[in-house]
């Protein structure tokens, strides 16, 4: 018998998996060119080609023993220093490689910091809509997500009831912009505001809380959108990233986190990291690639596939008679769905082979997310049966 913990765990399994699971299923029944799969954020653009030459040269040239062996915790030192480096060089930061903890991608390293930090019963705060498995990674180390309901004229977090939900209990707040899955980027005057009243909190409570910053898809922004860098708005500011988006390597699991030197008992912080790394059962980042990226750290993806099929779905769903905010990063799209119950109208949409997630998934109910990290030809392929699930609706009124 399983946990009770697990079999709960179980009968929510991420719906966005199960989407993907469905789309395989239909695939083999009407053809893979006449599904429309929507559902997962799995890159659609291959790595730059940096990445397979770092590979080979890697491979080919240094000691195997070496590439492949134990290292610390945190990662190879030299590679750490080429992260903070780089970030040094992009955001005008002042990092070393004693700030990079190396880490089993994003979701690895967010679990690390919420094991560093977390008492049980201790509370994070996040805003919706957000990724659903933040949920799992704060009742893994037994605190309690809090969320923050949806501001749905601009997806911009919803501070004023964030202000009211602070509380003693609040250890973290989890942000993740441009967001999934409404693709929006959190404005620097958003930030402002979140790290004064963070400030003011702290102040009033006599306790330290830590703002956690998912960004995988920080390279991923769209007519010249800025990203703020955190760090540099809030003292106690932890950055979680990952190549997965960046450098396409979802598959990969390599990421890491920025702990900065200005954060409150930090030394604490990034030894209780690396013990966590450890005893999470990751041990340390998958070693080959911890080197491949550090040959890759001016690469990128071409985000500009990314950008036509932004161009073309939103345009298109806008002139069927969606409602949705136009995506200024990330590769997802949001609409609100014309029926209230989200999954009814995600339910529909599979009956035309169109297979997306439905809001509620990231506690956002009447919207639904489409990820187009899809070839340009699904989209074109896909808009008909979007005209045609809206027209039903329509003529159902």
């Amino acid at each position: 018998m399983i946990s009770l913990a697990m079999r709960e765990q179980v009968k929510s399994s991420s719906i966005i998996r199960a989407m993907f699971e469905e789309g395989k299923r239909l695939a083999a029944i009407h053809g893979t060119e006449n599904v429309y799969d929507f559902s997962l954020g799995n890159p659609s653009v291959e790595p730059p080609n940096e990445v397979k030459e770092a590979i080979f040269e890697i491979i080919n040239e240094e000691n195997s023993m070496a590439v492949h062996g134990y290292m610390n915790n945190s990662g190879f030192e030299d590679v750490r220093e080429a992260i903070a480096d780089s970030l040094n060089r992009r955001f005008a930061t002042q990092f070393s490689s004693e700030n990079i903890l190396m880490t089993v991608g994003a979701a690895g390293g967010l679990n690390v910091i919420i094991k560093t930090l977390l008492n049980p019963g201790d509370e994070v705060i996040t805003f919706a809509p957000f990724f659903g498995e933040y949920r799992n990674y704060v009742q893994n180390h037994q605190g309690q997500l809090l969320v923050v309901s949806p501001n749905t004229k601009d997806f911009q977090p919803n501070l004023e009831e964030f202000k009211e939900k602070i509380n003693p209990k609040t250890k973290a707040v989890l942000i993740n912009s441009p967001n999934n899955p409404t693709g929006v980027v959190y404005s620097e005057e958003t930030i402002i505001r979140l790290a004064d009243i963070l400030r003011e909190k702290q102040h009033e409570y006599g306790s330290e809380i830590y703002l956690i910053a998912d960004e995988p898809y920080r390279e991923l922004a769209y007519d010249q959108v800025e990203v703020p860098y955190l760090t540099k708005y809030y003292e106690n500011t932890i950055v979680g990233y990952s190549f997965s988006k960046s450098l396409s390597l979802p598959g990969e699991r390599v990421g890491y986190l920025v702990i900065p030197t200005q954060a409150a008992d930090f030394n604490n912080l990034i030894s209780g990291a690396n013990i966590a790394n450890r005893i999470l059962g990751f041990v340390n980042a998958p070693s080959l690639f911890q080197r491949v990226i550090a040959k890759c750290l001016n690469a990128q993806v071409n985000i500009e596939s990314y950008n036509q099929n932004r161009e073309l779905l939103y345009n298109g769903l806008v002139s069927f008679g969606y409602e949705c905010i136009k995506p200024e990063g990330a590769f997802y799209l949001f609409i609100k769905t014309p029926l209230e119950n989200d999954v009814e109208f995600c339910n529909l949409a599979k009956q035309k082979n169109i297979l997306i997630v439905p809001g509620s998934a990231f506690s956002c109910p009447g919207y639904a997310r489409i990820a187009y990290c899809v070839p340009y030809a699904t989209i074109e392929r896909a808009l008909p049966g979007f005209k045609s699930l809206i027209s039903d609706m329509k003529g159902q009124k």
